[in-house]
């Protein structure tokens, strides 16, 4: 089946520079996603003695990241506010990206917009609960529960590795849309080569043309 003949995969042919990536729409889309990798890698040194060490965490190191984690998490509300804004930026960069999408748009900002919505679940699910258990001072699980109790220092690796997570799947979005530019732009070389090639014959063609029409021309004088 050919999925431009399903509805839903319904595809366009867009303008120059519509929709592609060089709009203004892949703009939305990788200033959200750099800043937010801004934000991760101030996190780095961090989750650094967590994740990527093999020598053993002191207490204290515990202690001071708790510190972090709480003044971060009680920052005043601008803050989540503008990350909040950031991230829907990011949403309508794909939304106007894939209105009427090409095969590319489809392809590249399909696959762009499902690691967003997985980074997104990512924030939501594990950083920011992590933060509100971290505040609470929480760790433990309360009488009752099903789930399994995760305790002070597994809940912070598992923060650590939630942002580890998480940049791998920005620098994902990162690298399909540098895969659009790249695609789009072999694209249009050839294109432009095959244009070059039609044009040379069609060149050709006339003048083998006018020799002939020279030919006879000048058989009917003689």
């Amino acid at each position: 089946m050919d999925p431009s003949k399903v509805s839903i995969f319904k595809t366009y042919e867009k303008p120059k520079g519509q929709g592609g990536s060089g709009s203004f729409a892949t703009f939305m889309i990788i200033g959200p996603v750099c800043f937010f990798l801004g934000m991760l890698f101030s996190s780095f040194p961090y989750d650094y003695p967590l994740l990527w060490t093999s020598e053993v965490t002191p207490d204290a190191y515990y202690d001071q990241l708790e510190t972090h984690l709480k003044f971060l998490h009680a920052s005043p509300p601008i803050i989540p506010r503008i990350l909040h804004i950031a991230i829907s930026i990011g949403f309508i960069g794909f939304f106007i990206k894939l209105f009427k999408p090409s095969e590319a748009n489809l392809l590249f900002d399909g696959a762009s917009l499902v690691l967003y919505v997985i980074g997104v679940v990512v924030y939501i699910t594990n950083i920011v609960k992590g933060l509100r258990i971290v505040t609470l001072g929480m760790y433990g699980v309360p009488e009752g529960s099903t789930e399994v109790a995760i305790g002070r220092e597994d809940s912070l690796r598992v923060m650590a590795a939630s942002n580890t997570i998480l940049a791998l799947v920005l620098v994902g979005v990162l690298v399909l849309q540098a895969g659009q530019w790249y695609a789009e732009r072999k694209e249009q070389d050839e294109i432009t080569k095959f244009e070059k090639e039609q044009g040379e014959k069609t060149t050709a063609k006339g003048q083998k043309n006018g020799g002939h029409v020279t030919r006879a021309s000048s058989k009917k004088k003689q």
